[in-house]
């Protein structure tokens, strides 16, 4: 069967990518935090001495600058110039004044957060015109769905599992007279009944969850799908399975687990300095009971602790490691020089960080792969697709849409 050249333009783009993923998956695939000196650092020493002599105001710059980031390090690692090529996409958004038309302004987004209220403007703005009935997927308490309503002539329903967000989204939902009705449905259920002939949508569903849309929103031949993924990691799955036939049976396969999921999101940019703060602090005591849980076990080998209670940090280092110990069925000696291996998890965290920003050059072109996978998929199953931003990356990091019509 002869392809439709956008299929092709789609599948071949998916193809360069992976091939490129898979070719230098000694830099990206090693986790710093778990490896304490990855295999690159030997192969591109001149690169490995240029993150070495970075300063953390340095590092912070281009941990939010991935172009900058890519363009500087492929001095020292050429194959990382082909970064804009792999990564480049059309911006979808309109002029600055729709977004705005189609925002909700403040005086109706009541328990909406500002930043979350301007991602569903600029969302809804990229997808306007709205022609038929939408289902928000996975909406929360409605945010999404009454941004859509607005800008709708149709009505919006939305599908959330968490009965008490169910509520409140239709409390809002009657406040303010919007065409708006939330079921409380989870999404993954296998007797869900899709409705026929809507528009479904979905803003930051996480993993499964907007794959689950993909899947059933093609099985009802739904006129339209429109998401913005997020959390590709958050699966039941442990390999991601692609979705497409052309991403399934190509070679050289890329096998991505959780954690190589998880690299694709691991950013930042829109976290407040105190969580950032408290981020690095747990770094660097995590780290620093590696160090320790090493010494102390006579292997070499990290030793994953469970997410410590925020409420915790304030009892201080040493707490942390009797914690962590107790997790793990090991006894601390009375004589442990907490001193000694909390600047050693400094020094770690200092080292890790530096690697983690090599790596983190390859955090979009592994989103890509996905969503270019998801593209893919949904043109072999009829569908014209639209890829690309929706809004600026300092509003939110996951910023592309996939925008797909039935044709």
């Amino acid at each position: 069967m002869t392809a439709h050249p956008a299929i092709e333009c789609f599948y071949t783009r998916w193809q360069i990518l992976n091939d490129w993923l898979v070719a230098h998956r000694s830099i990206w695939q090693p986790a710093p935090f778990t490896d304490r000196r990855p295999a690159w650092v030997e192969s591109h020493p001149r690169l490995a001495q240029w993150v070495a002599g970075l300063t953390d105001d340095e590092c912070a710059e281009l941990a939010e600058g991935p172009e900058k980031l890519a363009h500087i390090a492929s001095r020292y690692a050429p194959e990382l110039a082909l970064y804009a090529a792999l990564t480049d996409c059309p911006d979808l958004a309109p002029d600055h004044s729709e977004v705005l038309a189609a925002t909700l302004p403040e005086t109706r987004a009541t328990d909406m957060p500002g930043r979350k209220r301007e991602q569903a403007g600029a969302f809804t703005a990229a997808l306007k015109p709205l022609q038929q009935p939408i289902v928000d997927w996975c909406c929360g308490k409605g945010h999404l769905a009454r941004t859509l309503a607005a800008q709708s002539q149709n009505d919006v329903t939305g599908f959330e599992w968490n009965p008490e967000l169910v509520i409140d989204g239709n409390r809002l939902a009657s406040r303010f007279a919007d065409a708006v009705q939330i079921s409380c449905q989870d999404v993954m259920a296998q007797d869900l009944a899709v409705p026929e002939n809507v528009h479904g949508a979905a803003l930051h569903a996480c993993g499964d969850l907007h794959r689950q849309l993909l899947k059933r929103g093609v099985a009802a031949e739904l006129p339209r799908l429109s998401l913005s993924p997020c959390c590709y990691h958050k699966t039941i799955e442990g390999v991601y399975k692609p979705l497409s036939r052309g991403a399934a049976t190509h070679e050289p396969k890329l096998v991505l687990d959780r954690s190589d999921l998880r690299l694709a999101v691991r950013e930042t940019v829109t976290a407040p300095a105190g969580v950032r703060e408290r981020t690095k602090t747990l770094s660097q005591w995590r780290l620093g009971f590696d160090g320790l849980q090493r010494a102390l076990r006579g292997v070499d080998q990290y030793l994953p602790v469970p997410s410590y209670p925020p409420g915790r940090i304030q009892e201080g280092f040493p707490a942390f490691c009797q914690w962590a110990a107790s997790k793990k069925q090991l006894c601390l000696p009375e004589s442990t020089d907490f001193e000694f291996w909390l600047e050693h998890g400094q020094r770690r965290q200092r080292e890790v960080y530096r690697h983690e920003l090599v790596r983190h050059v390859f955090r979009r072109p592994l989103e890509l792969w996905l969503v270019l996978d998801y593209a893919v998929f949904l043109e072999e199953q009829g569908y014209s697709v639209r890829l690309g931003h929706f809004c600026p990356r300092a509003l939110t990091p996951r910023n592309l849409m996939l925008d797909a019509s039935k044709k």
